[in-house]
């Protein structure tokens, strides 16, 4: 990630995605690789090479076009919510 905005100069060293982004995808594309090689398998019971051949290369193409965008939609959030690390606005 660059280090700040060469528009406005804000900095980006509070953005802090972390696994966050991960996370999200792991359950995505999980969910849409799944459900889909299970109705292959059961409408057609391909040899296990076949479900290689195909579900793997979707799994990576999937991961890597979703987590870039997750991984800008939390640090979006994060700044538009004004995030920050472990602060209190009640004065305790």
């Amino acid at each position: 990630m660059a280090p700040g905005c060469s528009a406005c100069g804000r900095s980006f060293a509070e953005a802090a995605a972390d696994d966050g982004p991960a996370a999200f995808v792991i359950l995505i594309v999980g969910f849409l690789v799944i459900f889909p090689a299970l109705a292959v398998e059961i409408a057609y019971a391909p040899p296990v090479w076949v479900h290689l051949a195909i579900w793997i290369p979707v799994a990576i193409s999937a991961t890597l076009v979703l987590l870039r965008v997750f991984k800008s939609l939390l640090i979006a959030l994060q700044f538009h919510h004004d995030a920050g690390e472990g602060r209190s606005d009640r004065g305790l």
